[in-house]
């Protein structure tokens, strides 16, 4: 069943790729906790699967068994069958190893494992796609969302019901045929939810509508107390205004109602340049950025790329600039808008044109299989001829640089107002964002982290001194977190985590710990 956060209006509903018709009686908002049902389209209670091995320490066997009965989806526990396969996330950084992990159908699992984690003493961490994996769930109680992917949208209101564990490809796939959009990352197998909770920085809907997170209208989430709430700026107002900006610090989110927006299309693509016209290129992007109008969001990325099979031919083992260009005007304001970039430098691969909304990846062009990275980025408060020419000597065709993907991304615009209920997304006084990106492990003596740590120290000048949450997986430090806010925020989130999660049982992410001062 759809999640029940909207209340009317002709709606059709997306299960596993099939729409289905839904009635007003499917959108009753839950007002408690519900108890676990065998359904009639395949739910089913399970056993404990067979292992070689014991519960956790604490656990028995009976627990376990009474925690699989109560539940519709999986169960399973290390040396079961599937349990890896649970546990796998899209960032190969981490490698989950739970006490238990819950492979949750409905809201009623997530509620059943929450209140057994509790029971327990176990903290909870939350997998939907694990693009940004923070820290391992080990000996833990993980809550996987993957098969709770509903998509509801309603026409009339413009919005759309998302459950916890449906990625962005899905959301945009079911609102283009009603003609709206969701606002999305760059890649499309994302977790909407996951994006969202962290604030929702798009590259391709940034500048134009803001934030992600401004456009949640409700939230149904269980907390800490296994209780099954739905917030929204006038019920449970600091929950609300808590959990769009936190992640999971507050609970587990299982369903989101946002705004759709009225888009179908984009002047969109990438020009790509050869990394030695790095300083002529970056300057004319600096220029560019100075005079483009809110409705193109764009960004550039130094690149060494792989001599991998995966890499376009012309791009394999190369270093090269990767402008991303998404614009919502016409397509020949568009290459009025772009003549400028074209002509800083040769271009050796153009894609950019009048493009489906559908085919929103195509933009950054991110890795479509999981793969190990780690990650670092600051915020900027200008973007100046000095800040590229630091840029150019650190990351440019001169440098020595132990990581292969710097990205400064052009934000301001609607990104720097609020435009829905006030929430705990900081970062508005920025107008840029430096991304850093390191793909496999680290190497003898970790030169990447202390690469990273260099361009950060050299861009201080020009940066607000905050960070963005979704951001921060490689480092997720109580102090890079706090960077996230500003001291009043990071003062009141605490007081809100004292209300809702006084045991900080969901502390497996980038953690806010409950206390009323900062």
């Amino acid at each position: 069943m759809a999640p029940h956060l909207m209340r009317g209006g002709r709606t059709c509903c997306f299960m596993s790729g099939k729409e289905q018709s839904i009635t007003d009686a499917d959108f009753d908002a839950h007002t408690g906790p519900r108890r676990a049902t065998t359904t009639s389209k395949g739910a089913i209670q399970l056993a404990v699967p067979a292992s070689d091995e014991g519960p956790p320490q604490g656990v028995s066997a009976e627990d376990i068994a009474a925690l699989a009965a109560g539940v519709t989806g999986e169960v399973l526990r290390p040396g079961d069958g599937g349990y890896a396969a649970e546990c796998a996330t899209f960032n190969l950084a981490i490698t989950h190893k739970p006490a238990v992990v819950v492979g949750a159908a409905e809201p009623a699992d997530v509620q059943a494992a929450v209140r057994f984690a509790t029971a327990h003493g176990l903290a909870v961490a939350v997998l939907a796609t694990g693009h940004q994996a923070i820290v391992p769930a080990d000996g833990a109680v993980l809550i996987t969302t993957r098969r709770m992917s509903g998509i509801t949208v309603d026409e009339a209101s413009h919005r759309a019901v998302v459950q916890a564990g449906a990625t962005a490809q899905q959301v945009v796939d079911a609102a283009e045929p009603f003609g709206l959009a969701p606002i999305v990352g760059s890649s499309p197998s994302v977790g909407v939810v996951g994006f969202t909770l962290g604030g929702g920085l798009s590259p391709t809907f940034g500048r134009p509508f803001g934030w992600a997170a401004d456009y949640v209208h409700a939230i149904e989430v269980v907390t800490a107390d296994g209780l099954l709430r739905r917030a929204t700026a006038q019920e449970e107002p600091e929950l609300f205004w808590a959990l769009r900006g936190s992640r999971s610090n507050m609970g587990v989110v299982t369903a989101l109602e946002l705004d759709l927006h009225d888009v179908t299309r984009l002047y969109g693509g990438g020009l790509f340049f050869s990394g030695e016209d790095t300083a002529s290129v970056m300057h004319a992007y600096q220029r560019f950025t100075a005079s483009v109008p809110e409705e193109l969001t764009s960004s550039i990325a130094l690149l060494r790329l792989a001599d991998a099979p995966s890499v376009p031919k012309l791009l394999r083992g190369t270093f090269t600039l990767h402008v991303r260009i998404a614009y919502l005007g016409t397509t020949a304001e568009g290459e009025r808008l772009l003549a400028p970039l074209r002509q800083a430098a040769p271009v050796l691969l153009d894609t950019v044109g009048d493009m489906p909304l559908t085919d929103f990846a195509s933009i950054h062009q991110d890795p479509a299989d999981p793969m190990l990275f780690r990650e670092w980025t600051t915020m900027l408060d200008q973007f100046s001829p000095e800040t590229v020419d630091a840029i150019v000597e650190l990351a440019g065709p001169r440098a020595d640089q132990p990581v292969e993907y710097v990205e400064v991304r052009h934000l301001g615009g609607a990104l720097g107002r609020r435009t829905g209920p006030p929430s705990a997304v900081g970062n508005r006084d920025a107008t840029f964002a430096v991304w850093l990106m390191n793909l496999g492990p680290p190497t003898e003596g970790d030169p990447q982290q202390a690469y990273a740590q260099r361009v950060l120290e050299r861009v201080q000048p020009w940066s607000t001194g905050h960070t963005y949450l979704n951001f921060t997986s490689s480092d997720p430090t109580p102090a890079r977190v706090r960077q996230a806010y500003s001291p009043e925020t990071y003062t009141r989130l605490r007081a809100a985590k004292s209300v809702y999660d006084p045991g900080n049982v969901f502390r497996l992410n980038q953690n806010i710990p409950p206390g009323g001062d900062a």
